[in-house]
């Protein structure tokens, strides 16, 4: 489940609490785990009791960064009552883009290598934290579109969390894993986009509806 925002946090963060997010993502390409709460105010020209006030402690920082990385992957607005084969299609393609362009990004890579170096060591929660509110969030944002798809005719599944298992799978396919293990993976747009038209039309042959109702989009 997705944990909220710190109690000192909006639950968008305002354009300043983006700009210290930033400079979060920027130091932990540098630093790695060694990032401190005094290392975070310099860079971002502010005070440590402006952070504790806004994000309460270290954990609550790299849970809003996390929160704040994974935010830009979200289904592209659909009108559910005018949802169709190619409007479908072209959300779940818009989601898998946006969300192979957070993966293959530096500031995740190092996000995601020390939330599994802190997992391993137990020195924190971050490893829950990131996947509170990256894998598991992300998740529920996708849902309800495959839901709505299923409830039109479009899609055939009986259990959504598969069904979402398979899409992310087909998705990353070994980007991520690679990625994390220092393979030099360049992901252009132009590969970012023909992946996700791939993994689109893939996850369609596996779970389309067969025959899909003629009303489907009126």
């Amino acid at each position: 489940m997705q944990q909220n925002a710190p109690k000192g946090m909006a639950e968008e963060p305002t354009a300043r609490q983006q700009d210290v997010l930033n400079s979060v993502l920027r130091l932990l390409v540098e630093e790695g785990e060694k990032l401190t709460m005094t290392a975070v105010a310099r860079r971002a020209n502010c005070s440590k009791e402006t952070l504790y006030k806004w994000f309460g402690d270290r954990d609550g920082l790299l849970a809003e960064t996390v929160r704040f990385q994974a935010s830009s992957v979200r289904a592209r607005t659909y009108d559910r009552q005018h949802l169709d084969a190619g409007s479908l299609r072209d959300s779940l393609e818009s989601f898998g883009a946006n969300w192979l362009r957070v993966i293959s990004s530096e500031t995740s890579i190092a996000l995601n290598r020390v939330a599994v170096a802190h997992a391993l060591s137990g020195r924190s929660n971050l490893g829950s934290i990131v996947l509170a509110n990256g894998r598991f969030a992300i998740g529920d944002r996708l849902k309800p579109l495959l839901e709505a798809g299923r409830e039109l005719g479009l899609l055939d599944f009986d259990d959504v969390e598969a069904a979402f298992r398979t899409f992310f799978g087909l998705m990353g396919r070994d980007v991520q894993i690679r990625l994390l293990l220092g393979d030099r993976l360049e992901m252009t747009e132009a590969e970012i986009a023909g992946d996700a038209a791939r993994a689109t039309q893939q996850f369609l042959a596996l779970y389309g509806a067969k025959h899909p109702p003629a009303s489907a989009g009126t």
